[in-house]
């Protein structure tokens, strides 16, 4: 379980399940040399990897690539089965930016092999929590400046409005696969950029707008 700041409060994420979208912007699509899907495509990591803001990203025994990505992050305030586009909107209770850590070498060895990518994606710490979140209400997802950088160069640098799928279609199209429930984690995919994490480094990222994430390399 880790915090966030929303207002002057604090509140605590507990998603049943972060669902991480694949290939949504079409310049990392090409670096990764993959084909821009048809809809909206993902994989699930487990909440256990979630790691509060300040924290240290661990990098696993065996580990020898990891690789940053960060993400316009959705936190649903209600869930549903069969939710329209028209009505998606409804469910977001919270926006912030999130990292989706991934262990690359071990990405490439079972993409290789056709199997799940759960081992790559879902360490503890994979998932880590900018220290703010923002409501609809207070934060237009459209248009904003997506970035990170390592020890401060900037290695990712976009915009929102590249998302091959705006938030409203991700939701509508993953609850027709799935029931979504509230306080589930939707990340949306990741800009061009992505690169190596080592021993050492700091990261900092984040959404214009919102309160960057600071986070450690260990």
């Amino acid at each position: 379980m880790v915090k966030v700041r929303v207002d002057n409060q604090f509140i605590d994420l507990k998603p049943t399940k972060i669902i991480c979208l694949l290939r949504s912007y079409v310049a990392h699509a090409a670096e990764m040399g993959d084909e821009v899907p048809g809809r909206p495509r993902f994989f699930l990591k487990p909440p256990s990897s979630l790691l509060e803001n300040g924290g240290s990203i661990v990098i696993p025994e065996g580990v020898e690539e990891l690789h940053h990505e960060v993400e316009l992050t959705i936190v649903l305030s209600k869930g549903g089965k069969d939710i329209s586009v028209e009505s998606a909107m409804d469910h977001i209770g919270l926006f912030l930016p999130m990292l989706d850590i991934t262990a690359r070498d071990l990405q490439k060895e079972v993409k290789g092999k056709g199997l799940p990518w759960a081992e790559a994606k879902g360490f503890d710490t994979f998932a880590p929590v900018g220290p703010q979140a923002k409501s609809p209400k207070d934060f237009d997802w459209k248009g904003k400046r997506i970035w990170l950088e390592v020890n401060g160069e900037v290695k990712q640098d976009s915009n929102t409005d590249l998302l091959i799928f705006s938030p409203a279609r991700i939701i509508s199209d993953i609850s027709r696969i799935m029931t979504l429930e509230a306080g589930d984690i939707i990340m949306t995919g990741t800009p061009a950029g992505v690169g190596p994490l080592d021993r050492g480094d700091k990261v900092t990222a984040g959404i214009e707008g919102i309160e960057p994430l600071e986070f450690n390399v260990i």
